[in-house]
């Protein structure tokens, strides 16, 4: 199976698929494909990395990733020792080309169109979470009127983007590969000291051609985005760990020093780790 791009098993003539994922990580590798996924977390929590953007998943969060959206899920098993997500895949073709453009569906296209960066609900999630919860014993008939149901609640709920830049093209076989393995070791490593040299090795390429690919690919440069990896799970410790000193939190998070976790803190988050921290309910 490719990692990048790879596509989701189907049965034969099956438009929409259900898939239930019930292990103790989710599926880790940098990947898309083709399908729009729609899936709740039902238990597990993490980092999700969407195109150029690093957001956090928890228990009971609605997500839609569009086609062809590169993404990753990171479980964070030291909180919950077991994931459980339930998806659906499926394309605006799934169900016959013109399907979704009939006059019935129109009260759809904000979907299709906010999925291209994917979301996450703000609003109703329980309902969904419901709806989605009753597929597990459902015939393929009611899996697609299901779908049907929650399409209809997402274009009337507020949502919140998780990507902010969507490289234009599809990635190739051999770019997916590369990107899968700065992705890997970033997300594996970002505790440690990360250079230059190293990162790009990864990736095959001389430094310079890799500061060049990876602005490209994503609208930010590397080390900005392990910056905001970094603070991301900076921001999980604050919050669940509050007997440890700022300055630890730093030190585990990949800072060398506190001066400069604090001005990076600040930086992305607009306020101070203290101030994050008893904004969280600690003092």
């Amino acid at each position: 199976m490719k990692v990048l791009p790879f596509k989701i098993p189907k049965t034969q003539n099956i438009g929409l698929i259900y898939q239930e994922d019930k292990e103790r990580y989710f599926y880790d590798k940098f990947h898309q494909h083709e399908e729009i996924q729609l899936c709740i977390i039902v238990k597990g929590e993490g980092t999700l990395v969407v195109g150029d953007t690093i957001n956090k998943y928890s228990s009971g969060d609605v997500l839609v990733i569009g086609s062809n959206l590169p993404h990753v899920f990171k479980s964070d098993t030291s909180v919950i020792k077991e994931s459980f997500m339930i998806s659906l895949f499926f394309t605006k073709d799934s169900f016959g080309k013109n399907f979704f453009l009939l006059d019935d569906f129109k009260e759809l296209i904000p979907f299709f169109e906010k999925s291209t960066c994917g979301f996450r609900l703000l609003e109703n999630r329980d309902t969904v979470m419901n709806l989605l919860l009753e597929l597990q014993k459902s015939t393929n008939l009611d899996r697609f009127i299901g779908l049907l149901k929650v399409l209809k609640i997402l274009v009337n709920s507020k949502t919140t983007e998780l990507a902010n830049f969507i490289y234009p093209k599809k990635y190739t076989d051999n770019e997916g590969k590369r990107m899968r393995n700065v992705m890997d070791f970033t997300m594996n490593n970002f505790d440690k000291n990360i250079d230059l040299y190293e990162i790009a090795e990864k990736a095959n390429m001389t430094p310079n051609a890799f500061c060049r690919y990876f602005k490209q690919r994503t609208n930010k440069t590397y080390f900005t985005f392990l910056n905001e990896l970094r603070i991301e799970n900076a921001c999980k410790l604050l919050i669940s760990e509050n007997t440890l000193a700022i300055s630890e939190i730093a030190y585990q998070c990949g800072f060398n020093n506190l001066s400069n976790f604090n001005r990076k803190f600040k930086e992305i988050k607009g306020i101070s780790p203290s101030k994050y921290r008893k904004d969280s309910g600690f003092n």
